[in-house]
C-alpha cells in the first residue's frame, strides 16, 4: 500500500511538472508570435530597352535612341518594431535625370554643383511610429504629388508622362503620416525647395506640403519655396470591372517667376489575363515660361497618347509601347528639321527583385 501510494505520488508530480512545462512553453511561443522581429530586405530592378527612333520628346525618360539602358534600381531597407530606414539608390540615365537636383557641394561662386557621387541617391531617409496610425519621416523621399514615379516596376507605361516630368520628384523634409481610418489619411511636410535634395542651400524658404486621402482618391498641395510656388494635384482611380481600371492625374502649378503649367491624364487599363494587360495613357498639357516644350519661353500645348502592352513572366516583364505626341508649334526636332509631332515605338525589358 506504502509503495503504491508512492508511486501514485511521482505520477501526480511528473503529470504537475510537464503541465508546466507544457504552459511555459505555449507562453514562450505566444511570445515570439506577438513580437515581431526587425527585418533587413533588398530589393529593386533594372531596366533597358529599344527605341525605334532618334527623335523623341526630352520628358519621356526613354528618350534614348537605338538599344538604351534605363537604370539600375537598389533598395536597402531596414524596419524595426517602431522605426526603420530607407536608401533608395539608382545608377543609370533614367536614374540621374530622376536625381538631377542631388548635389555634391556648393562652388566658390556660390553655384551648385550636381553631377558628384551623391547623384544616385533616389530616397534616403529614417522613420518612426509615434504609434499604429502616426508615422513621421525624415529625409529625402519621392514626391507624393502625381500619378506616375520614376521606378518602371510601378508605373504601366514605359515612358513617362509631362505632369510626371516636370516634377517635382523628390523632397527633403519631414512629414506626418496619420491615418484617420481605413478610408481616410492625412500627410503634412515641412520641406525644403523641390528638388534640393542634400540640403536647403536656398535660405529659410521651405516648403509646405499636404495629402488628404479619400477612399483611394488623393488630393495634393505644394507651396512656397524661393520661387512662391503653388501647385494643387489630384491623383486616383477606378475598378470599373475585375479587369477594367482607370486611372486619373490632374495638376495646376505657377510661382512668382510667372511660370506655369496644367495638364489632365486617363490611364485605362485592362488585363487580359495574370500575365498579360494592355494600357493607354491620354494625356493634355499645357505650360507657359518654363522652355522645355516651347525654346523660346512661350505658351506651347501638347497633346500625348501612348499604348502599352504589359508581359509579366515571373519577375520579368516586357513592355511594347507606341506613343504619339502632338505640340501646338513647331517645338520638336526630327531628321527633317522642326516639326510638331513625334512617334515612337519602344520595346523595354523590365527585371524585378
Amino acid at each position: 500500500m506504502k509503495l503504491f501510494k508512492t508511486t501514485l505520488l511521482s505520477l501526480s508530480l511528473f503529470a504537475s511538472s510537464l503541465t508546466f512545462a507544457q504552459e511555459e512553453a505555449t507562453t514562450e511561443v505566444a511570445n515570439e508570435e506577438t513580437t515581431e522581429e526587425p527585418t533587413f530586405s533588398i530589393a529593386g530592378s533594372i531596366d533597358t530597352y529599344y527605341r525605334s527612333s532618334e527623335y523623341a520628346p526630352g520628358t519621356s525618360f526613354g528618350n534614348l535612341p537605338g538599344f538604351a539602358l534605363g537604370m539600375a534600381n537598389v533598395i536597402l531597407s531596414y524596419e524595426g518594431e517602431k522605426s526603420g530606414f530607407v536608401a533608395d539608390l539608382v545608377f543609370g540615365p533614367r536614374g540621374n535625370d530622376a536625381v538631377f537636383g542631388s548635389a555634391s557641394y556648393i562652388d566658390e561662386d556660390g553655384e551648385l554643383v550636381t553631377k558628384g557621387s551623391n547623384s544616385i541617391v533616389n530616397q534616403l531617409y529614417a522613420y518612426y511610429n509615434i504609434s499604429d496610425n502616426f508615422r513621421l519621416t525624415l529625409g529625402n523621399f519621392n514626391t507624393f504629388l502625381g500619378y506616375e514615379v520614376i521606378s518602371p516596376v510601378a508605373n504601366f507605361n514605359y515612358t513617362t508622362s509631362y505632369m510626371f516630368s516636370y516634377g517635382p520628384f523628390s523632397h527633403t523634409g519631414i512629414k506626418a503620416d496619420i491615418t484617420v481610418s481605413d478610408d481616410v489619411s492625412l500627410m503634412l511636410g515641412v520641406l525644403n525647395s523641390t528638388d534640393m535634395t542634400e540640403f536647403q542651400p536656398l535660405g529659410d524658404d521651405y516648403m509646405f506640403g499636404a495629402q488628404v486621402g479619400l477612399y483611394g482618391q488623393y488630393i495634393n498641395y505644394l507651396g512656397g519655396g524661393t520661387a512662391g510656388v503653388s501647385q494643387i494635384d489630384f491623383t486616383g482611380g477606378f475598378n470599373i470591372t475585375d479587369s477594367f481600371y482607370l486611372g486619373l492625374n490632374a495638376t495646376s502649378y505657377s510661382d512668382d517667376n510667372d511660370v506655369k503649367f496644367s495638364g489632365v491624364a486617363l490611364y485605362p487599363q485592362y488585363s487580359f489575363s495574370d500575365s498579360f494587360a494592355l494600357g493607354a495613357r491620354y494625356e493634355a498639357f499645357s505650360e507657359d515660361g518654363l522652355e522645355a516644350i516651347d525654346a523660346a519661353g512661350g505658351e506651347a500645348d501638347n497633346t500625348s497618347f501612348t499604348i502599352t502592352g504589359s508581359y509579366t513572366s515571373g519577375n520579368m516583364i516586357i513592355k511594347p509601347e507606341l506613343r504619339l505626341d502632338t505640340a501646338s508649334g513647331q517645338f520638336y526636332s526630327n531628321a527633317d528639321g522642326a516639326t510638331d509631332s513625334l512617334s515612337t515605338f519602344i520595346v523595354a525589358a523590365i527585371y524585378s527583385f
